[in-house]
């Protein structure tokens, strides 16, 4: 029973709630459900139509056979009361014929004629049956030892005459006109029922095809890059002279319109990615160039202390400028597909040279190290990797207070694959953000405490370079513990 509660759940129906089930389903079951009420009620009547039939006939053999009794069982005026004749021995009574003759309270003479055209007498029980019938000619259906029989008391010359027919022949034709009706409305519900079924699912069968075009389409990735929307109705389910055809038209044009829409953006992104390739691209030169001017003009001319702050500064932000150039010429790339620079990769030497490089850079923070005792390998480009390390240490070196301990750590996980990650103490990611926190130029300095200022675009590299090294990256935050997991395939995952 619990595994069956167990499928219903896992299937998202419950066969108890008729609201779940499909619609040829509930088609089928109201045809059916209307079919029986038909049968039902053609039965009844049918029943109802030769039960009158019947009875009708009954009643005439029966008003012959009473007479019959009563003008036999009439003695002449001069006749003693004593030996009256009994009424069962008239003639012409077909065998089943009961006949009884009641002298007050006295059934004085009672008996049934059998198949074989013998006399056979009534019980004492049969004879209370009979004096308890009414005696007002109307006949009535009474059950006796022998049978049911349908019985008819007339009174004649101060006697009673009971004249009674059997109900097994029409008992039993009544009973050959229920079971024929019951098979024959069984046979036609069944035969009607899968030839229901076949034509309503021929009939839903367009219906079913728009829901396969539209879960076909809720699946593809229209968020980013390049969309093929090729998928459609087909014209078989689209024809606008029918309402689901209408429907199919009608979603034929909406994903010829999304289609459109699509390649319009797709055409838009390229040309945004072209222009801040080029931008990018452009820019290096010009930087270059200022930076190479101010090292020469510090090296070759004396200035003022205010003079060499703000040569300091012009430098400082040629630098970060060039940095700028640079991330958005590596996303660039990236969006583009360009394929990576691929070698095997010793996460565990990678991780400890980065930290080392960010201890230098922060001594003021706590930098520790969870590695495996066995190298971990990956397949990737290592300058690319480096910079994901470098982006997430210094993500943590930059919004976090000082004294923060920072955790990195390699292992491996259970399918197989390499993971690695970067844990801080410090004060957390707000809930809201982190949904965010991959975007390009998302920035929630407020929310972590620190006074470098940053581009926005550290994780979105991170979250590129990770996709395109076939792996994935997710964080988890609260007050007090902040964790970024990289997980990439190894050489060996990667064979297999």
């Amino acid at each position: 029973m619990s595994t069956l509660s167990g499928v219903a759940r896992k299937s998202g129906r419950s066969w108890l709630n008729p609201s779940t089930w499909h619609l040829r389903t509930r088609l089928v079951l109201v045809a059916m459900a209307l079919l029986v009420a038909i049968c039902g009620a053609v039965g009844v009547v049918s029943y109802a139509s030769m039960d009158m039939v019947f009875n009708k006939q009954l009643d005439s053999q029966l008003e012959q056979a009473s007479s019959r009794a009563n003008n036999f069982g009439r003695p002449p005026s001069n006749f003693p009361g004593s030996g009256r004749p009994d009424p069962l021995e008239a003639r012409g009574q077909a065998a089943g014929t009961l006949n009884a003759r009641i002298n007050g309270s006295i059934v004085s003479s009672s008996g049934l004629i059998d198949a074989k055209g013998n006399r056979v007498s009534l019980s004492a029980d049969d004879e209370q049956v009979l004096l308890s019938l009414p005696k007002d000619n109307r006949p009535v259906d009474r059950s006796l030892s022998n049978g049911d029989y349908r019985l008819v008391a007339v009174e004649t010359n101060g006697d009673v005459i009971v004249t009674g027919l059997p109900l097994a022949d029409k008992q039993s034709a009544e009973a050959s006109l229920v079971w024929t009706m019951v098979l024959v409305s069984l046979g036609g519900l069944v035969l009607i029922g899968l030839a229901g079924t076949v034509i309503i699912r021929r009939t839903m069968r367009p219906l079913e095809q728009l829901s396969e075009v539209a879960t076909k389409v809720s699946r593809l990735p229209l968020d980013a890059g390049e969309v093929a929307l090729a998928v459609r109705v087909p014209p078989s389910a689209a024809h606008p002279g029918t309402e689901v055809g209408s429907v199919g038209h009608a979603l034929n044009q909406m994903l010829n319109n999304v289609s459109s829409a699509l390649e319009a953006r797709q055409e838009s992104e390229t040309k945004v990615r072209q222009f801040v390739a080029d931008a990018s691209h452009e820019l290096r030169t010009p930087l270059t160039a200022i930076r190479g001017y101010t090292e020469l003009l510090r090296m070759t001319e004396n200035f003022t202390d205010d003079g060499r702050k703000s040569l300091a500064r012009v430098q400082s932000q040629s630098e970060r400028m060039t940095t700028l150039v640079e991330d958005l010429l590596l996303l660039a790339r990236l969006d583009e597909g360009q394929p990576i620079k691929v070698t095997d990769v010793d996460l565990t030497q990678l991780v400890i040279e980065t930290v080392s490089d960010e201890k230098v850079m922060a001594p003021d923070h706590i930098w520790q190290l969870q590695l495996p005792d066995e190298p971990v390998t990956v397949r990737g480009d290592t300058t690319q990797l480096h910079q994901v390390l470098a982006n997430l240490l210094s993500n943590a070196r930059k919004h976090t207070d000082a004294g923060t301990t920072v955790v990195t750590g390699v292992m491996l996980s259970a399918d197989g694959s390499a993971v690695v990650t970067v844990t801080d103490n410090g004060p957390g990611i707000p809930q809201d953000f982190q949904g965010r926190i991959f975007s390009r130029f998302a920035r929630a300095d407020a929310a972590r405490s620190g006074s470098e200022g940053t581009s926005g675009l550290g994780l979105s590299i991170v979250e590129s370079i990770v996709e395109a090294h076939g792996g994935s990256v997710e964080v988890t935050s609260r007050p007090g513990r902040t964790e970024f997991a990289l997980r990439l395939p190894t050489v060996s995952t990667e064979r297999v």
